[in-house]
């Protein structure tokens, strides 16, 4: 066993980095993992139901039908609550602690559900949609960190990364409920109030479960998290655990006396440094183009050259399956790969796969097509299949690595006392950076064409994969006081972190 001893500290902190728990190895740890992870499944369901809803919100509002503006704002509202509920969200975690969070977020999220479901007119259904959006914004900082803190390091990544498959499962679910109640009366009223019943029923569950027992110790509570505690580690461990968060809730006491936790995350260098990191990692994330893909992947299988809405509606389907399945490997991969050895295979794989979008689509747009030809026929024949392999390998790239890798690195990497507010303003980039993708991916494609468009996002890739190359460290296996300590090295020199990090992580 190898043990790694965090030198210039008090007492006993050594580590072992390969202590071998099972990701089914604790049916209380899973528990905590996948209620938590209910409110992924809010975030994912509300991004995916709304584009098969808006169909029919068209037909029964006349209004929103001749209005674009109006079509825009319904879908982009939920993103803008998200962007607030996520900057307000890391300062909910840190005051008020991750289960209060998580139980205001889904209040909210229900509320939103209802307004919408009962909404007389476009501009009530906007309403809801910001308070929907409210509530997955408090959910997309709170779940990751819940998970993480009640998770044994060993398998911390692949728990956090329940949470994504919750959010891409959220998203072939919402494909699945569009399609069910497509003959209902009121179809997009059940379409989109009928995700309150997750949100009910986390609450409900949430009611049931603890706090998370590092935010405890941080408000010392210790008797309440030292309970928690017994209920995920066996006798010895409890009490290496228990030592270090002793040390570290000191240490977070002496060194955080600043009212201005925003303020610190850019004064103090190690956890400016974290989040540089970790808000990069977010925003390369979704300017790869992961929510171009999501969000109109019927477009661009129609933009290959497939008119028939149907076969577009069933690959986009089955690109939301593939989506989840991919997350399920993450899910596997992610503790034993790496976090950041996964990113860049993940980046390499998305690099190749818009090559050959790009690739496909510039071919397409250079066809000479005869009069006497059946374009469609000649578009599908060649082009339109290759345009679909890359969009195939694009997603069976991006999602076991930087679907769950961001959000997995990001509940982890900061200190305690600034870990929901810092993870809150990583999220609140996460959020704005979807934003800007969403609006302007049509846009952009009418000014370069859509094979302009894939290469762009191509070399936005080749820009993440240096900058996970540079500036993203491994953090696979490490305690949380080995990961203060990483930084710190980090951003002072060796003599303030550990000289023994992780096998095969070295310095970055």
């Amino acid at each position: 066993m190898t043990i790694l001893t965090m030198p210039g500290s008090s007492g006993s902190l050594d580590y072992a980095s390969d202590r071998q728990m099972s990701y089914f190895g604790n049916r209380y740890v899973l528990g905590l993992t996948l209620t938590a992870g209910i409110g992924g499944l809010l975030f994912g369901y509300d991004t995916g139901v709304i584009s098969g809803a808006l169909l029919y919100i068209r037909d029964e509002f006349k209004v929103v039908d001749d209005s674009k503006f109006l079509q825009e704002t319904i879908v982009s509202m939920a993103l803008v609550g998200a962007i607030i509920g996520s900057a307000a969200g890391g300062w909910l975690n840190d005051v008020h602690g991750r289960k209060k969070a998580t139980l205001s977020a889904d209040l909210v999220f229900a509320a939103g559900a209802i307004v919408m479901a009962i909404a007389p007119d476009p501009y009530f259904l906007i309403f809801g949609r910001l308070l929907v959006g409210l509530g997955v914004g408090v959910a997309s900082v709170t779940a990751p960190v819940y998970i993480a803190e009640a998770s044994p390091a060993e398998i911390r990544g692949g728990l956090v990364s329940t949470n994504v498959l919750m959010i891409t499962g959220g998203q072939f679910l919402s494909y699945l409920v569009n399609l069910a109640f497509t003959e209902v009366p009121g179809t997009w009223r059940w379409m989109l109030g009928v995700s309150g019943l997750p949100a009910v029923i986390q609450f409900c569950l949430m009611l049931c479960l603890p706090e998370s027992p590092r935010w405890l110790f941080l408000k010392h509570k210790q008797a309440e998290a030292i309970a928690v505690l017994e209920q995920i580690y066996d006798p010895e461990r409890l009490e290496e655990e228990i030592d270090q968060l002793s040390l570290i809730s000191e240490e977070e006491c002496h060194s955080t006396k600043s009212s201005n936790r925003y303020r610190d995350v850019f004064m103090t260098k190690e956890i400016r440094l974290a989040f540089f990191a970790g808000a990069g990692l977010q925003a390369f994330q979704q300017f790869t183009g992961i929510n171009t893909v999501m969000y109109y992947s019927p477009t661009i299988v129609q933009m290959a050259g497939f008119r028939s809405n149907q076969l577009a509606l069933l690959l986009s389907l089955m690109v939301a399956a593939m989506n989840a399945s991919g997350t399920v490997l993450g899910i596997y991969l992610i503790d034993r790969f790496g976090r950041r050895r996964l990113a860049l295979t993940s980046l390499t794989g998305v690099i190749v796969s818009l090559g050959i979008l790009s690739a496909a689509f510039f071919l397409q747009a250079s066809e000479t097509v005869s009069t006497a030809c059946n374009a469609i026929a000649c578009k599908t024949g060649g082009t339109g299949w290759f345009a679909v392999v890359g969009l195939v390998l694009y997603i069976a790239s991006f999602s076991p690595g930087m679907g769950p890798v961001p959000w997995a690195v990001n509940s982890e990497i900061y200190p305690e006392a600034y870990r929901g507010v810092a993870g809150g303003m990583s999220a609140t980039v996460c959020w704005i950076s979807n934003l800007i993708v969403a609006q302007v991916f049509l846009t952009v494609v009418a000014a370069v064409g859509t094979g302009g468009t894939f290469l762009i996002l191509g070399g936005v890739a080749v820009c993440a994969f240096v900058f996970v190359l540079l500036f993203v460290p491994e953090t696979k296996g490490l305690s949380f006081d080995q990961l203060d300590r990483l930084w710190k090295e980090r951003a002072w020199g060796s003599g303030s972190g550990s000289e023994a990090l992780l096998e095969g992580g070295g310095r970055f």
